[in-house]
């Protein structure tokens, strides 16, 4: 037993030596062969990306909205007769212009002066009835005189007296309804000569310019029209309003008195200055926009009413912006950002960023603070920390 014990210890003690020889030898050959491939070169070196670059600027930066509308006459007025009758002249036409209380119809007034006859003839009557009453009173008043020294010497009972006094009484409330009546008659022939004046039918505005334009003719002479039936429509061209509609996120940015430049198909190229004049307090239950108003000024009345025009109004002006190209903006994992050149103007740093204000391809950063270059081209080929190669760049 003690010789077989003898022959197993030394057996182990073999295997043991020869397994820590072959750890210590792949131990060596590890070594020798990281070693080996730190001498060799890469077999495949990174190769930078070739990009275009623009500077981060600091400047002005405006957020402008253009608005489609029409054009609006600023003053309307429609001239309709107060009488109803024939219209025997129509003195202007569409497109004449029309100075303040200027006469531009005439109904026939025969009938109208026929009233006016009338009542002069009523209010002679009248006159006369006044005048026999007047009489008639004079003669009662003169029997009284002469009865009552008579009563005095008690000739005459108390009740003959009173009988005269009755009488003048009653002449003299036959003066004072004569008198009413010649008030009535004088009245209703003020009022007939009226009549006849309201058949001389004027453009009498209130308010605005002196001058306006005839918008539209309604009717043709000859015609029979009733009281207050339109003849025509008046309308103020200088200045002129436009009319456009907003919805809530422009809203809030709109004020009175604010700028805007009106451009229309008629006259391309040619820009009109106007200020805004209303806004809408409520927004269309239907639509869910606010109306808003624009007043422009038409010294040489080139806008008119039913144009089509667009409003460029500048809802925002920010001063000291910084700002960067368009194309430089792009979009990794949900969040915008740029990619900014590195101080060693060889690899890319990728910033998010929140933007602004974006006009004419120009992008305001709000947050962070920017400074140098960013990528606008080849984007797609870069990751935070990408070696690039500025294109154009002689370094």
């Amino acid at each position: 037993m003690t010789g077989a014990n003898s022959h197993g210890k030394s057996g182990a003690a073999i295997l043991f030596l020869l397994a820590l020889t072959g750890l210590l030898g792949w131990g060596v050959y590890q070594k020798l062969d990281r070693a080996g491939d730190t001498a060799r070169p890469a077999v495949r070196p990174s190769i930078a990306a070739p990009v275009e670059v623009a500077d981060v600027e600091i400047g002005t930066i405006e957020q402008l909205r253009t608005f489609t509308g029409t054009l609006d006459a600023h003053s309307e007025f429609v001239v309709a007769p107060k009488v109803s009758g024939r219209l025997e002249q129509l003195k202007v036409d569409l497109a004449d212009a029309v100075a303040r209380g200027q006469l531009v119809a005439v109904l026939d007034a025969a009938e109208a002066e026929q009233e006016v006859a009338r009542a002069r003839a009523e209010l002679a009557v009248e006159k006369a009835n006044l005048a026999e009453a007047l009489e008639l009173l004079q003669i009662a008043e003169r029997e009284l005189k002469r009865l009552e020294p008579i009563h005095q010497r008690g000739e005459l009972s108390a009740s003959q007296l009173d009988v005269t006094r009755s009488e003048v009484i009653a002449k003299r409330a036959l003066a004072d309804v004569s008198r009413a009546r010649i008030a009535r008659a004088e009245a209703e022939l003020e009022g007939a000569r009226i009549r006849v004046g309201y058949t001389q039918v004027r453009a009498d505005w209130q308010g605005g310019g002196d001058r306006r334009f005839v918008a539209e003719r309604f009717v043709d002479p000859g015609e029979t029209v009733a009281a207050n039936a339109p003849l025509l429509r008046i309308v103020g061209l200088d200045p002129i309003t436009a009319v456009f509609f907003v919805t809530e996120r422009d809203y809030a940015s709109l004020r009175i008195d604010q700028h805007a430049s009106l451009s229309t198909d008629a006259f391309p190229g040619v820009e009109f200055d106007g200020r805004v004049r209303r806004i809408a307090p409520v927004f269309s239950e239907t639509t869910r926009q606010a109306r808003v108003e624009l007043l422009v000024e038409n010294p040489d009345r080139r806008l008119k009413p039913g144009m089509f025009v667009r409003a460029t109004i500048s809802l925002q002006r920010i001063e000291n912006a910084i700002v960067v190209p368009e194309p430089a903006l792009t979009r990794r994992d949900d969040s915008d950002g740029v990619f900014l050149v590195a101080e060693d103007g060889r690899t890319a740093r990728w910033q998010t960023v929140r933007t602004g204000i974006r006009h004419a391809g120009r992008v305001q950063i709000v947050d962070p603070e920017l400074a140098g270059r960013v990528v606008v081209l080849g984007q797609q080929l870069l990751d935070d920390g990408s070696e690039l190669r500025i294109v154009g760049d002689p370094s």
